[in-house]
C-alpha cells in the first residue's frame, strides 16, 4: 500500500478494502504463481491516476484565499484514505495550495532581491505572482502526469515484487534487467553525475550515501536523510520526482560533466532547501586515505579515509589498507606521538581491507566474525604479528559510518586500543550478493530472458565479542553531540531489518600495552562538553530537529506560514554563525603545499 499510494492521494477506503480481502494470501499467490492481487491493484491505481487528473487541473484553474486559517498534512503516514470523492478533492486541494504558497513566496523573495539590488525587474502584484505560480505548478503536475501514463505493468510488478523481497530485510531486492544496469553504471562510477546513492521509498526519493571525492560530496550541502522532491537543469523550470520511479528520477539527475543540477531537497527537520550542484567525474584523489600532521602541544597525526576502497580488477590499483599503511609510515616519520583514525561518513566497503587495516594495531588475533545462511560462522583473523603503529589511537566515527567502519571500531573497541569518539554508528551488520536469475533458471525459460537479478542478503557481521554490529551499530565510548543522533536515522529506521542478535565470542586478548582509564576520559570529555558554547549549540540543533521532525503540518495562511519558514531560516543561519566560529586546528601537510586550517 505504501508503494502504491503513499500519500494517499489516489486510493479510497474502498479500493483499501478490496485489496486487504488478500492481505493473508499473497504468499499463496507467490507460490501458485498468481498475479490476481497484484492485477487488481495495478486496475485501481490506474484508474483512480487517471481520475485525479481531472482534480488537479480543476482546482488549479481558480485563485487561491491565503488569508484562510487552514493546515495540511505532509506525512503520509498520519493520513487516512479518503472516504468519498469529495474527501479525496479535498486532500488534493490542500497539497496543491501548499506547493502553490511555496512557490509563491520564493517568487516574492526573488522579485524583492532584484529590486533591492536595483537589477531591471518587473514589479509584479500579489494576484500576476499568484497566478504565475498556480501555472508553475500545474506544468509540473502535467509532466508528472504523463510520467505516470508511461508507467508499465513490468514496472509496476518489479514494485510489486520488491514490496514482498523487502519483507525480508531492506537491503534484499530484486532489479529488472533496466535496474541491474543501472545500479552497475552506479556502482562502477562510470557515468558522470552527483555521486549520490539515492533510494526509492514510499514514492519519494532519498539521499543514502554520498561519494567521497564527488560533486555532491565536494559542495557539502547534500546529506544522507534528505528528500529529493524536484530536479532543475541550471536555471530551467524544476521538475517534481516525488512518486518518480528511481530510474526516472536518475536521468534527469545524470547528466554531463560541467552542467548544472538543481535539487530541492526536504531536509529532516522539515525545512526545504535548493542545492545547486555542477556535475563532473569524481576526483579520485579525494577518494584515497590522506593525512595531516596536527601542531598542537604534542605532534598528533590525522588519517582521513573517506571509503575502503579496493581495486581488485587491477593489480597495480590502489588498497584501502595499504594506503592507511603508508600515511601510518610516513606520520610517524613526521614524529607523531598519537593517531586519529577519521570514519566519519565512511559507509564501508571492501571487508578485505578492514581486516587488513586492524592489523596494523594489533600483535594477531580475530578482528571479525560472518555467518551464513546455513548458520555457521567464520572468523577473520589478522596473522600478521607485526604492529606498525602501538601509541595512542581515537577512531572518529558519526551516523554515517556503516558496514566496514563499524567492523573496524568494532574491534579496536573490543581489544581496548582505541578510543572510539563520535556518535552511534549505522547499524548495517549484513552483506548482499547479487544472482543473475538468467542463471538461476532452467533451459525452458530462456524464451522469457532476461529476468533480470536479485539481490540477497546471504551474511551477517558479529564482532569477536560476540555482539553483531547490526541496528545497535557501535556505540564510541565519547560521545560527543550530533545534530544527527536525534533522527529516526541508521539501520533500526528501515522497513523489516534484520534483529540484532549474539553468537559465542572469538577467541582473543585485549591490548595492554596502555592502560585506557576509559571512564576518567569519558568524564573529562562531559566536562568539556558541558562549558564548550559550540557544543551547547549542537545539541540545541538536535534538539530542535527532533522537533521540528515531529511536526509535519504546515500553515496555509501566508502570513503563517511566512513567519514559520523565517523562524526556521533564522535558527538554522544561528547554527551556522556559531559553526563559523569554531577555531581550526594548524595541520601540517605531509606532501609539499601550503598549511590547512582544519575544523
Amino acid at each position: 500500500m505504501n508503494r502504491l499510494d503513499y500519500n494517499k492521494k489516489f486510493l479510497l477506503a474502498s479500493d483499501v478494502q478490496k485489496l486487504r480481502q488478500y492481505e493473508t494470501a499473497i504468499d499463496d499467490e507467490v507460490n501458485q504463481g498468481s498475479f490476481q492481487f497484484f492485477d487488481l491493484s495495478a486496475n485501481l491505481i490506474e484508474q483512480r491516476t487517471k481520475e485525479a487528473q481531472a482534480y488537479y487541473k480543476d482546482i488549479l484553474a481558480k485563485p487561491f484565499d491565503f488569508s484562510k486559517d487552514e493546515q495540511v498534512e505532509l506525512d503520509g503516514e498520519k493520513l487516512a484514505f479518503a472516504t468519498s470523492t469529495a474527501e479525496l478533492k479535498e486532500a488534493w486541494r490542500k497539497q496543491l495550495k501548499y506547493q502553490t504558497l511555496v512557490r509563491l513566496v520564493d517568487m516574492q523573495e526573488e522579485q524583492m532581491k532584484k529590486l533591492e539590488k536595483g537589477e531591471k525587474a518587473d514589479q509584479k502584484s500579489f494576484e500576476q505572482l499568484e497566478k504565475e505560480a498556480r501555472e508553475k505548478v500545474k506544468k509540473n503536475y502535467e509532466d508528472l502526469f504523463k510520467r505516470y501514463d508511461q508507467v508499465t505493468r513490468d514496472e509496476r510488478r518489479s514494485s510489486y515484487i520488491n514490496s514482498i523481497t523487502n519483507v525480508y530485510d531492506p537491503h534484499t531486492s530484486y532489479f529488472a534487467p533496466k535496474d541491474k544496469e543501472n545500479f552497475d553504471i552506479g556502482f562502477t562510477g562510470r557515468l558522470e553525475g552527483i555521486g549520490a546513492s539515492l533510494q526509492e521509498k514510499d514514492g519519494q526519493i532519498k539521499v543514502m550515501e554520498i561519494v567521497p571525492g564527488s560533486p555532491s560530496y565536494l559542495q557539502g550541502d547534500l546529506k544522507p536523510g534528505d528528500i529529493i522532491q524536484k530536479v532543475g537543469q541550471a536555471n530551467e523550470e524544476p521538475i517534481l520526482v516525488e512518486g518518480m520511479r528511481l530510474d526516472d528520477a536518475i536521468r534527469f539527475i545524470r547528466g554531463k560533466k560541467g552542467t548544472m543540477v538543481r535539487l530541492t531537497v526536504k531536509k529532516p527537520d522539515g525545512s526545504t532547501k535548493v542545492i545547486p550542484i555542477v556535475r563532473d567525474v569524481i576526483v579520485i584523489e579525494d577518494t584515497y586515505a590522506q593525512s595531516v600532521v596536527i601542531e598542537d602541544k604534542e605532534k598528533i597525526g590525522y588519517i582521513k579515509l573517506p571509503g575502503f576502497y579496493a581495486d581488485f580488477e587491477n593489480k597495480s590499483g590502489r588498497f584501502s589498507g595499504a594506503d592507511v599503511k603508508k600515511e601510518v609510515e610516513k606520520l610517524k616519520t613526521a614524529g607523531m606521538q598519537g593517531l586519529i583514525l577519521d570514519l566519519r561518513n565512511n559507509g564501508g566497503g571492501s571487508l578485505a581491507d578492514a581486516v587488513e587495516m586492524a592489523g596494523l594495531f594489533i600483535e594477531k588475533g580475530p578482528i571479525v566474525q560472518v555467518k551464513t545462511a546455513s548458520g555457521k560462522a567464520v572468523v577473520l583473523d589478522d596473522r600478521d604479528v607485526q604492529v606498525q603503529y602501538g601509541g595512542p589511537l581515537v577512531i572518529l566515527v558519526n551516523s554515517n559510518s556503516a558496514s566496514a567502519s563499524e567492523i573496524l571500531a568494532a574491534a579496536m573497541q573490543d581489544y581496548k586500543r582505541a578510543v572510539i569518539v563520535g556518535s552511534p554508528t549505522f547499524g548495517k551488520g549484513t552483506v548482499q550478493q547479487f544472482f543473475e536469475l538468467d542463471e538461476a533458471l532452467p533451459a525452458q525459460f530462456n524464451p522469457y530472458k532476461p529476468f533480470g537479478a536479485l539481490k540477497l542478503t546471504t551474511q551477517k557481521f558479529y564482532r569477536i565479542n560476540g555482539g553483531t554490529t547490526q541496528l545497535r551499530g557501535v556505540i564510541p565510548d565519547v560521545t560527543l553531540p550530533d545534530p544527527y543522533s536525534y533522527m529516526e536515522f541508521g539501520e533500526k529506521e528501515q522497513d523489516y531489518p534484520l534483529p540484532f542478535d549474539e553468537i559465542a565470542p572469538a577467541k582473543y586478548s585485549t591490548w595492554n600495552k596502555s592502560k585506557i582509564d576509559y571512564a576518567q576520559i569519558k568524564a573529562n570529555s562531559q566536562k568539556r562538553i558541558a562549558s564548550n558554547k559550540s557544543f551547547a549549540l549542537i545539541e540545541q540543533a538536535g534538539q530542535r530537529l527532533k522537533q521540528q521532525t515531529k511536526n509535519t503540518t504546515r500553515s496555509l495562511q501566508l502570513e503563517k506560514y511566512m513567519a514559520e519558514e523565517k523562524k526556521a531560516e533564522a535558527e538554522a543561519k544561528r547554527l551556522e554563525e556559531a559553526q563559523k566560529q569554531v577555531l581550526g586546528t594548524q595541520c601540517a601537510s605531509l606532501a609539499a603545499g601550503p598549511e590547512r586550517s582544519w575544523n
